[in-house]
């Protein structure tokens, strides 16, 4: 990750409305305590080529409204990462855990741990497995009773990533993912993340699917309408959702995504009051 002194920024306010809203006032009206300590997290904008236009699009779940965290809104698959996803001997193909290391802007072993949580939970969330027989393939169809058992094994933590591959002869491939965004959970949240936010193109002949019990909605989405959607109060989203979204809708297409290598700093974004508003201002890259 990119030396955050060494980075132009520049703010960017989001006004805070709904249940985000009403827990950043609770908090500035408690005098703003120190939160929780995050944990840390992977997040995956699945993309594919769009049907109209250039901009890609991208694989999206609405999170249940019994979620404890994010409910009833629009996210990328992703979640936080497990002790499962700390093994070193896992089987691996692409950039060197030493490289992802320098990219991330962290330990070797927290680079490990996050780009295993990355393909883990895509897999886990939408059925898309970043893995190939050889460093220069990836499975083209992993949609047979054999896998979903895999998958479901993940599910119930009664397997890893490096169980998964080693049992199926394949490694994680890492060069399919491409850093793309760091986002921390401002302080009044009660449940705190330190997100690492990743995108990859689906690969060919895989498809992602609704199968997962988070979400009650799982669809591709053209970017720049579900950002409408959110304007119109159509839908929910929390604000690095949204900040990735107007990014996308703006590339030129997906291999263009993923062939960059833009400019990342920790963003947490700050609660204030505007009157009798409250918003949430963050310092953003500028790219």
């Amino acid at each position: 990750m990119t030396e955050p002194s060494a980075v132009a920024t520049r703010e960017h306010v989001f006004v805070a409305v709904g249940p985000v809203g009403e827990l950043a006032r609770q908090w500035l009206d408690a005098g703003s305590p120190a939160g929780v300590a995050p944990r840390r997290a992977s997040t995956v904008m699945v993309l594919r080529h769009g049907r109209s236009g250039s901009a890609p699009e991208v694989f999206m779940l609405r999170r249940v409204a019994s979620m404890a965290f994010a409910p009833s809104m629009w996210v990328f698959p992703g979640g936080g990462v497990d002790p499962r996803d700390a093994d070193v001997d896992v089987p691996w193909a692409g950039p060197s855990p030493r490289e992802w290391a320098v990219r991330l802007g962290v330990p070797r072993a927290e680079a490990v741990e996050l780009v295993c949580a990355a393909v883990r939970e895509v897999f886990e969330e939408c059925g898309v497995l970043l893995a190939g027989r050889t460093a220069d393939e990836v499975l083209a169809d992993v949609t047979g009773p054999t896998w979903q058992g895999h998958r479901a094994a993940l599910l119930a933590k009664e397997m890893s990533m490096t169980q998964l591959l080693s049992h199926e002869g394949l490694v994680l491939r890492s060069d399919l993912l491409s850093f793309q965004d760091h986002w921390l959970t401002p302080e009044f949240e009660k449940r705190r993340y330190d997100t690492y936010f990743f995108a990859a193109l689906l690969p060919e002949g895989q498809r992602a699917d609704d199968q997962t019990s988070e979400a009650d909605i799982s669809r591709w989405v053209a970017p720049a309408d579900l950002i409408a959607d959110v304007a119109s109060g159509e839908a929910s989203m929390l604000a690095p959702t949204v900040t990735n979204l107007e990014r996308l809708a703006q590339a030129a297409g997906p291999e263009a995504v993923i062939g960059s290598t833009p400019p990342v700093v920790p963003v947490m974004p700050m609660a204030e009051y505007d009157g009798a508003d409250v918003i949430l201002r963050a310092q953003l890259p500028v790219r």
